[in-house]
């Protein structure tokens, strides 16, 4: 019996801990995200750390393009950029593709500088998985309710460099049980 009761509690002790659900709480509503910590480890993990520290509170989404993504993350309301850690190791070659609703760790042109800044797709955006020599961008997670939130940021109006003319805030992210 005792046996069976450690048992028990090894299989249960890993879904409770593990978290795979978070809530992104933005000015224009709410995003609920499953991340996919099996298949992209190290930036789930990076990400959580974020998170766990309310690093994201009072970022904003700088960088919205209808009909491709919405970007935030990376910078406060009044433009100045947030802390950041060291960059993270590039898992897009984790099998999941860059579809509608997932969510994405943002870089620049070094495959390895995800840190971090995320962006949430608004359409199927394929050409950024990696392939062959493209190294991609990866996906940690998707969105399970909310994708009418990530559209209606997509549909706000942009400046030239694509950033909103009315501030998206995301005021919090946090776990969900």
């Amino acid at each position: 019996m005792k046996k069976f009761f450690i048992l028990l509690v090894l299989c249960f002790s890993s879904s409770l801990f593990a978290a795979n659900k978070v809530l992104v709480n933005t000015s224009m509503g709410k995003i609920t995200l499953e991340l996919y910590q099996k298949r992209a480890p190290k930036t789930v993990a990076n990400f959580l750390d974020y998170v766990h520290r309310d690093g994201y509170k009072g970022t904003i989404f700088h960088r919205v393009i209808k009909g491709f993504m919405i970007q935030g993350g990376g910078f406060l309301i009044n433009g100045q950029k947030v802390h950041i850690n060291g960059p993270i190791q590039n898992e897009a070659r984790n099998g999941i593709s860059n579809l509608r609703g997932t969510i994405v760790m943002a870089r620049t042109n070094d495959p390895n500088s995800a840190n971090r800044q995320f962006f949430i797709n608004e359409k199927d955006n394929k050409y950024l998985d990696a392939q062959g020599t493209n190294s991609g961008y990866a996906v940690f997670g998707k969105v399970t309710k909310g994708m009418d939130v990530v559209d209606k940021i997509a549909a706000v109006k942009t400046d030239p460099s694509y950033k909103p003319t009315t501030d998206v805030v995301i005021n919090s992210i946090r776990l969900l049980k």
